[in-house]
């Protein structure tokens, strides 16, 4: 079974395992950590950079939400502060990983390749893909506070090395993934034991491929956005069985659900199979959300139903031609554009458990322009009986702040930030090289 975040003794232990002296350069332990996001215009993944190992290198990483933790392509691995972690040592059982690696087939030693080692299976999510098992190991790792200015450290961050084939389809330059998902080894879960600071992180992301969005690691928004004032709260559920495609045996899902009960266009509610909102007995359904999917997702019924009644409510704007992945497109002429909210059209709401908090998606998030001349509803039919009924991807985030508070168990959620006359560009203002 999946070791509990709220486990005291096992965080501790884990503070004490990483709190040994670095080598680099100490700063006063910060409230919270900003990283900066880019999304690549090519592939729309969002990217982080990290600097990892002795001496350092630079990481560019697709941002996982709901990965279970760090994996990078080891190939051509030099550090001298790298360690692997043997089995049934206490860095496996934090990874929750059984997994013992008793020979390495490769002639000598090198980062994810020893013996007697613990491993995992790292995934591709971007294309569902699942590579040969990864050794655990530990190495520094620094990451640049785009805030402060500042870069911080830890110097025994533990992640798993994956062979190189797993990185197709991830965007140019890309070396592997950053998981930020309901995991003991997670990146919020290995920032917040190190700096101490509370298992919480706030995900920002701009829908620009200039500007950067940002993920806050700890307390606090930083770039004048008042949380206190701003968000809306509704629980963050767990999924028993794991979600990921390298699932095996009895863990949970490392994915972020949130209970949405029903789905209304314009204030009216859209009649569909509501136990697809649900997780069943089998553990399919229910609301998720990803950076690894660009758009919203929805289950077959579901998604006919939202785009008749999408359609519906704008009789006088011309159709056109509908531009594969997306299945209901207009003329961008005729649609005028608002002051904030970008395209008018219906406002599509997720409504949660208490019928007073929903999500309102405004057209700046549900519309996407494919052409200069046509703009189209950026919901994807994703089949009949998929794992999970609706995923809330990144283009249906973008300009909305996010905060997943792991220990409530909640998470918090803006309007779109354009509303405010803000972005999640304001969140940070360097940007990454």
């Amino acid at each position: 079974m999946a070791l509990s975040l709220d486990n005291i003794n096992l965080l501790s232990l884990l503070l004490l395992f990483l709190i040994l002296p670095s080598t680099s350069q100490t700063y006063a332990r910060p409230r919270s950590v900003v990283l900066p996001i880019i999304k690549d215009s090519k592939t729309l993944q969002y990217l982080a950079q990290l600097n990892q190992r002795t001496p350092l290198v630079p990481l560019k990483l697709t941002v996982d939400l709901g990965g279970q933790f760090l994996w990078v392509d080891c190939a051509g691995y030099v550090s001298s502060t790298y360690a692997p972690s043997h089995c049934n040592s206490f860095q496996c059982t934090l990874a929750n990983s059984n997994n013992c690696i008793k020979e390495c087939t490769y002639s000598s030693p090198m980062p994810g390749c020893y013996n007697n080692t613990c491993g995992l299976l790292p995934d591709n999510t971007v294309i569902g893909g699942v590579g040969s098992t990864g050794q655990l190991g530990q190495d520094v790792l620094s990451i640049p506070s785009a805030y402060t200015g500042l870069v911080y450290s830890v110097p025994k961050f533990l992640f798993i090395c994956a062979k190189g084939y797993l990185l197709d389809s991830l965007a140019s330059g890309v070396t592997g993934m950053a998981g930020l998902g309901r995991t003991n080894i997670s990146l919020p879960s290995q920032f917040s034991a190190y700096f101490r600071f509370d298992r919480k992180f706030a995900v920002c992301l701009s829908p620009s491929t200039v500007s950067n969005g940002a993920i806050v690691f700890g307390n606090g928004v930083p770039g004048g956005i008042d949380t206190s004032k701003s968000l809306l709260y509704t629980p963050l559920l767990i999924n028993p069985v794991s979600t990921a495609t390298s699932y095996f045996g009895n863990e949970s899902s490392s994915d972020y659900f949130i209970g949405v009960q029903s789905v209304k266009v314009n204030g009216k509610l859209i009649r569909f199979d509501s136990k697809l909102l649900s997780i069943d007995n089998q553990d399919f359904g229910g609301t998720k959300i990803s950076t690894v999917y660009p758009y919203m997702v929805m289950a077959t019924s579901i998604y006919n139903a939202v785009l008749e009644a999408f359609a519906n409510e704008m009789p006088h704007i011309p159709r056109v031609k509908a531009v594969p992945p997306f299945g209901l497109c207009y003329n961008s002429s005729s649609i005028n554009n608002t002051s904030h909210a970008g395209p008018d059209v219906p406002h599509i709401d997720l409504v949660f458990q208490r019928k007073s908090v929903y999500w309102r998606i405004y057209g700046a998030n549900s519309m996407v322009k494919v052409s200069n001349d046509v703009m189209c509803l950026g919901i994807v039919n994703i089949g009949s009986k998929p794992r999970t009924s609706i995923v809330l991807g990144g283009h249906f985030i973008e300009d909305i702040l996010l905060q997943f508070d792991i220990p409530h168990a909640r998470l918090g959620f803006s309007n779109s930030l354009l509303l405010q006359n803000k972005s999640c560009s304001d969140i940070n203002a360097k940007s990454m090289s």
